[in-house]
């Protein structure tokens, strides 16, 4: 059998972290599983765990009145998905439904917060790669609404 150790160093967010920095992320994650349609997570509750997908897709939405639920992005495996639990108020920005079932790592981000806060230097290397992550989904965001709403009309005759 293969420890959590073993499949969190396999995970590309977590490469390159020492043998103690993994050990100090398998204090914090578990296995976990869920069903089609399950929600991970759900925009406005309490952000206390964020996931790596080992296996299945995952609907990332949001609300968009009067459009109901919007498609920001599809997370599939090796992604990881939530980084609202790093920031106050700790509240999910964005719905995550289960595509089909879903296999993935799930790490405590109170646990990882007080780790954090023991070792700045774990912190550090945490933050610097969930910022790529935070990067990414914010792009694919801008890319979805320039779809959803068009690309802004030139303004004609140029500046004055």
């Amino acid at each position: 059998m293969t420890s959590l150790r073993h499949i969190l160093a396999a995970q590309s967010i977590f490469a390159g972290l020492s043998d103690a920095e993994l050990e100090t992320l398998t204090g914090c994650a578990r296995n976990v599983r869920f069903a089609r349609d399950d929600y991970l997570l759900r925009e406005g509750d309490e952000a206390t765990t964020f996931y790596v997908l080992r296996e299945g897709r995952v609907a990332l939405e949001t609300h968009g009145a009067p459009h109901g639920q919007l498609l920001i992005e599809t997370i599939e495996a090796g992604d990881v998905l939530g980084w609202s639990w790093l920031f106050p108020p700790y509240r999910w920005h964005f719905s995550g439904r289960a595509m089909e079932p879903v296999f993935a790592l799930a790490l405590d981000g109170a646990c990882l917060r007080g780790k954090c806060e023991a070792d700045h230097d774990l912190g550090y290397e945490l933050m610097r790669r969930f910022a790529s992550v935070i990067i990414e989904r914010l792009q694919t965001t801008r890319v979805q609404l320039l779809d959803l709403y068009g690309a802004p009309r030139a303004v004609q005759g140029g500046a004055r």
